[in-house]
C-alpha cells in the first residue's frame, strides 16, 4: 500500500507541475510580430498580389483603411516606427547621414528610448530583428555593422539599403556576407527562415517581440526564380492622374513631362510588375510564419502587425516612380492587424499613422504610455472594438526635399538643387520639394492642407470626398476662414511634442483657434519646417 502511494505521489506532483506551466503560458503578456515591407503603396493594388496575407491577417483580423505615414521618404517614416514620433522630434530627416539616418546623433539621441529597447529592458521581452533598418545603417562614419542597436536581444540587420542578392548583414554585431545563390542567398527567404529558426529556438518563458522588414517591394525588384513570370498581362493602374499634367501643384510637380514617352510608360509598367513579383515571397513568408505559431500554440496569443514604410507612385501626374510627395499615393499605406481580442473581417476607417504603431505594442505589452515621450495614440481600443472611442480628426506630414547643389549632369539646364532625376530631365526630388501638411479625416471633412517652404510658399489644398486622386488644388477657392485654421493648426503641430499632438484638430467639438496667435503672413518668411545642423 506505502510503495503505491509512493508511486503515486510523484505522477499527482507532475500534474500540479504541468498545471502551472500551462497556466503560466496562458497568463504571459502577448507576443507581437511586426512585418514592415519596403515602398509598399495602398492606393495603387499594392496588396493585391498578398492573398494569403490577406487571408491570414486581414480576413482574420482589421484593415486600416486610413493609415499614414509622417513621411513618404524610408528612413524618416522607419525613425517615426521606432520612436512613435514625428519627424520634427526625432530629427530623421531623410535618407542620408547629414539628414540623422542611422547617425550618430540618431544613435545616441533617440535609439535608447525606441520602443523595442522598453520592451526589452521594462517589460521582459525577447526581441529580435531580421532585415533592413534604416538606410544608413552600417556606414562606417557611424559605427558600422559593429553598432547593435540597445532593446535586440536578437539582430539579423542588412547593411545599407534594399538588395536581393550580395548583401551584407549584421549577425549580432558580426558580418556575414551573402552571394547570389537563391536557395542560400534569396534575402526574402533568409529573413523566413531565421525568424522561423528564433521561433524553434527562443525562450518560452518569455514574451517576444519580432519585426521582420522585407527589402520588397524596393527597387531593385528581383524577384524569385518561381516567380520572375508572374503578372505578365500586369500593368500600372490607369486611374484618373495618371500621365497627366500637375497643374496647379508645385513647380517640382509640374516640371513633369507629359505626356510621358513610350519609353517611360514601358518601364513604370515593367516596374510595376515586378513589384509584384517580389511580394509573392513575402507572402510565403507570412504563410510560413503564421504555420509555425500555430504550430508551436502561440498564434491565438500572438498579435500580427502587417504594413510599409511608404506608399509609391508609377505614373501619377507624369512622376514615373518613386515616393516622397504629399499626395495619397505615397503617404497612405496598408495596415492590418490580427490578434487576441480582434475580430476577424473588420474595416476601421479612422486616420491613423505609424506613429501609433510603438505606443500599440507598448500598451499590448502593460507599459505605462505616460512615462513615454511618443506622439503617437495606443490602436488597441480600436483593436479591441471599444464602444465610444475618442480619436483624433488629424495627422502631420512633412518632408525635407533632398538636393544637391551642383546640377544633375543629365540635366544641367534645371540648374542646381534637384535630385533623382530620369534621362528625359524629370526630376523625382530638390531642395526645395520641403512641404508639410495636415491630414483631416472627419465626419464631416476629408481634407489635405499643405505648405512648401520654398520662396512662393506655395499652397496645395485638396478635397478628397470630392476629388480623391487630387486633380483639383482648391487653395485659392476654398473658404478664408477654413484656410486661417488649417494654417494654424499646421503650425500647431510642426511644433508638437508628446501630447500636444493629440489635441482636438480644427473639425473636433473640443477646438479652439484663436487667429491673434497666427504670425503674419505679409510678406514674412515661414520658419523652416527642419533645422539642417543635426
Amino acid at each position: 500500500m506505502g510503495g503505491a502511494a509512493a508511486s503515486v505521489r510523484p505522477l499527482w506532483l507532475l500534474w500540479v507541475l504541468l498545471g502551472l506551466s500551462a497556466g503560466a503560458h496562458r497568463a504571459r503578456k502577448p507576443n507581437v510580430v511586426l512585418i514592415l515591407t519596403d515602398d509598399q503603396d495602398a492606393c495603387l493594388g499594392g496588396m493585391t498580389p498578398l492573398k494569403k496575407t490577406n487571408a491570414l491577417i486581414a480576413e482574420m483580423g482589421i484593415s486600416f483603411s486610413s493609415a499614414y505615414v509622417p513621411s513618404a521618404l524610408c528612413c524618416p517614416s522607419r525613425a517615426s516606427i521606432l520612436t512613435g514620433k514625428y519627424p520634427h522630434n526625432h530629427h530623421v530627416v531623410n535618407n542620408t547621414l547629414e539628414g540623422n539616418c542611422s547617425s550618430k546623433s540618431w544613435q545616441k539621441i533617440q535609439e535608447p528610448y525606441t520602443f523595442p529597447a522598453i520592451l526589452k529592458s521594462m517589460c521582459g521581452y525577447q526581441t529580435f530583428f531580421a532585415g533592413k533598418y534604416l538606410n544608413e545603417y552600417g556606414a562606417e562614419d557611424a559605427g558600422g555593422i559593429g553598432h547593435v542597436p540597445p532593446g535586440w536581444s536578437f539582430w539579423y540587420a542588412l547593411e545599407k539599403n534594399s538588395k536581393y542578392y550580395n548583401y551584407t548583414l549584421s549577425v549580432n554585431g558580426k558580418a556575414r556576407k551573402h552571394g547570389e545563390n537563391y536557395s542560400v542567398d534569396y534575402l526574402t527567404d533568409v529573413l523566413a527562415n531565421m525568424s522561423l529558426d528564433f521561433l524553434e529556438y527562443k525562450s518560452n518563458f518569455e514574451p517576444f517581440f519580432m519585426m521582420i522588414a522585407t527589402p520588397a517591394p524596393h527597387s531593385p525588384w528581383v524577384a524569385a526564380p518561381q516567380y520572375k513570370k508572374s503578372f505578365q498581362n500586369v500593368s500600372a493602374p490607369r486611374n484618373s492622374n495618371f500621365n497627366i499634367h500637375g497643374k496647379d501643384k508645385h513647380w517640382l510637380i509640374r516640371q513633369a513631362k507629359t505626356p510621358m514617352t513610350n519609353s517611360s510608360i514601358q518601364f513604370l509598367d515593367d516596374a510595376f510588375r515586378k513589384r509584384w513579383q517580389t511580394l509573392l515571397s513575402v507572402d510565403d513568408m507570412i504563410e510560413k510564419l503564421v504555420k509555425r505559431l500555430e504550430f508551436h500554440g502561440e498564434l491565438d496569443n500572438t498579435y500580427i502587425f502587417y504594413t510599409s514604410d511608404n506608399g509609391f507612385h508609377t505614373g501619377q501626374f507624369s512622376l514615373p516612380i518613386d515616393k516622397r510627395q504629399l499626395y495619397e499615393f505615397d503617404i497612405k499605406v496598408p495596415l492590418l492587424v490580427r490578434g487576441p481580442g480582434i475580430k476577424p473581417n473588420q474595416t476601421n476607417k479612422m486616420l491613423v499613422a505609424n506613429i501609433d504603431l510603438g505606443p500599440t505594442i507598448l500598451d499590448i505589452a502593460g507599459y505605462d504610455l505616460n512615462k513615454t515621450q511618443m506622439d503617437g495614440m495606443s490602436l488597441l481600443p480600436l483593436l479591441r472594438g471599444d464602444a465610444n472611442v475618442t480619436w483624433r480628426s488629424d495627422v502631420l506630414v512633412e518632408y525635407q526635399g533632398e538636393g544637391h547643389n551642383s546640377s544633375d549632369p543629365t540635366c544641367p539646364a534645371l540648374g542646381p538643387g534637384v535630385t533623382h532625376c530620369f534621362p528625359d530631365c524629370v526630376c523625382e526630388d530638390a531642395y526645395n520639394n520641403t512641404y508639410a501638411c495636415v491630414r483631416t479625416l472627419s465626419a464631416l471633412w476629408d481634407l489635405q492642407y499643405c505648405e512648401f517652404d520654398d520662396r512662393e510658399v506655395f499652397v496645395e489644398v485638396y478635397n478628397l470626398t470630392a476629388d480623391p486622386h487630387q486633380l483639383n488644388n482648391i487653395a485659392k477657392t476654398i473658404d478664408q476662414e477654413i484656410l486661417e485654421k488649417m494654417n494654424y493648426r499646421l503650425m500647431m503641430l510642426q511644433s508638437c511634442s508628446g501630447s500636444t499632438c493629440r489635441t482636438p484638430g480644427v473639425f473636433d467639438p473640443g477646438y479652439r483657434f484663436n487667429p491673434h496667435l497666427m504670425f503674419s503672413n505679409h510678406g514674412t518668411p515661414p520658419r523652416r519646417l527642419f533645422t539642417r545642423s543635426l
